[in-house]
């Protein structure tokens, strides 16, 4: 039986996973965690194996902690070869924060390069 190019029997073989958007910095990309669990054939145990996939997100509608439907597409760069179906769920109902009022996280102060920048040797209890 030959197929035709317009046949919706060949998209239907394509690979479809749902995960959950964990990074959507990058222009129209976004990285999608997908956890499969399976029994470990020795041990009987449930054990859960995480992948993360770099997905094509051409109106950039989705956004992080959002559960997504992804489909196995063409390559469209060196490491994207998944497209966004849909957004199965949103993360929360409250708008985004603009740009400009997004609160960044503070990095911990290294206590020792503070130390050796003062002339003075690092306290007993840091590392």
């Amino acid at each position: 039986m030959a197929q035709t190019p317009g046949s919706t029997d060949a998209r239907a073989q394509r690979k479809t996973r749902v995960g959950i958007v964990v990074s959507n910095r990058m222009a129209k990309t976004i990285v999608v965690r997908v956890e499969q669990l399976f029994r470990h054939p020795q041990y009987s145990r449930v054990i859960s194996r995480a992948s993360k996939f770099k997905v094509h997100d051409e109106a950039q509608t989705a956004a992080i902690g959002d559960v997504v439907k992804i489909m196995e597409t063409r390559p469209i760069s060196k490491d994207k070869r998944w497209r966004l179906v849909e957004v199965v769920e949103r993360a929360s109902t409250a708008p985004p924060l603009p740009d400009g009022e997004a609160a960044q996280p503070q990095k911990p102060r290294r206590q020792k390069a503070d130390a050796a920048a003062a002339g003075r040797a690092p306290e007993a209890g840091s590392t």
